[in-house]
């Protein structure tokens, strides 16, 4: 599973920076991400702290290299990935196509890594 655990420093990295962006330079990273909401200042940083929350675990998943979760990151990201695509049809906010761009590009490249190792283990 050397490639899915590689890949998943892609994921680690931008949830910890996007996280600690937007919880500590919320106004900035909306613009980033090229946000035409309006979101305020606390809901952003609510959601950089869970992105940074999610970016620490996924730091533990690598450090441990518990690869019975690599599945499970997939599985999270495709619940993402809808949640994503149904914000940007109730909003049209350009924000949610970079998300998904984002997330989608990691999901691939996680997918393809574990796909690619199974096959490799077998």
């Amino acid at each position: 599973m050397n490639r899915t655990h590689i890949s998943l420093y892609y994921l680690c990295t931008y949830l910890l920076l996007g996280g600690f962006v937007l919880l500590f330079f919320p106004a900035e990273g909306l613009k980033l991400f090229f946000a035409t909401g309006d979101y305020g200042t606390v809901f952003p940083r609510v959601a950089g702290m869970l992105l940074a929350g999610l970016g620490m675990v996924i730091v533990a998943i690598i450090y441990t290299r518990s690869e019975a979760l690599y599945p499970t990151t997939l599985v999270v990201r495709t619940f993402f990935l809808a949640c994503l695509a149904a914000f940007y049809w109730m909003t049209n906010d350009p924000l949610f196509l970079v998300l998904l761009g984002i997330v989608g590009f990691g999901f691939v490249l996680t997918l393809t890594s574990y796909l690619l190792d199974r096959k490799h283990q077998a």
